[in-house]
């Protein structure tokens, strides 16, 4: 027979997962928290395209600088944007990630070399530092259309972390 101290005796309680964390405000809503981790990948990838651009461009053509710029910062950018933006750290898939990040270099190339056909189209004598301005600026929209791409069709199976 169960007495009244035999019931209420503790006993282990199956094991849990851990509690999820619960987010406030703007936060809860996932979209915000990788547009925000998206943003840091994003400096540290603007920051060392920009610096390999410089570092080419007094030797070689600003189209292929440019080229040779993002196809380096945008495997780091894949890469960085899966493990830390959409939280995927298996290797399923990692080799399709990269493929289809392929495909976004194509688009940011076509995005970023054209600014800087039509920069050089209307300024022939356009300086490193305007080409870099240009750059910069046509990198925001091919960065928008990144993040687009990246959270609707790559990563869409992580895209509410």
């Amino acid at each position: 027979m169960e007495t009244a101290a035999d019931a209420t005796e503790l006993r282990p309680s199956p094991p849990q997962k851990p509690p999820r964390k619960r987010h406030r405000g703007v936060l809860k809503y996932p979209v915000v928290r990788q547009l925000i981790r998206f943003t840091g990948v994003g400096v540290v990838c603007t920051a060392s395209s920009l610096a390999i651009y410089a570092l080419l461009r007094p030797w070689i053509d600003p189209q292929l600088a440019n080229a040779v710029a993002l196809i380096l910062t945008s495997l780091m950018n894949t890469a960085l944007n899966r493990r830390l933006t959409f939280k995927i750290t298996g290797r399923k898939k990692r080799t399709q990630d990269h493929l289809n990040g392929v495909i976004l270099i194509g688009i940011a190339l076509v995005i970023t070399g054209g600014s800087l056909g039509v920069l050089h189209l209307f300024r022939p004598e356009a300086t490193v530092t305007e080409e870099l301005w240009t750059t910069t600026l046509s990198g925001f929209v091919a960065t928008a259309v990144r993040f687009t791409l990246l959270r609707h069709w790559i990563f869409r199976r992580a895209r509410h972390v």
